[in-house]
């Protein structure tokens, strides 16, 4: 079971991998929750990206 709940997270935790290292988003500043919402969204997105990319390139 164990097993299991720790193959969904490590899923699950690789796109927040990405946005934190490869794209420097560490803190997040108020600008509006508006705002902050648009920039993760988009950040998620092009983490989407690469990792699709990634997954072509490897095959």
């Amino acid at each position: 079971m164990e097993h299991a709940k720790a193959a969904v997270r490590a899923f699950v935790e690789h796109p927040f991998h990405l946005v934190k290292n490869l794209f420097r988003h560490r803190k997040t500043r108020y600008r509006g929750l508006a705002k902050n919402a648009h920039q993760l969204h988009a950040l998620f997105a092009l983490a989407n990206v690469v990792i699709a990319a990634r997954r072509r390139a490897a095959a």
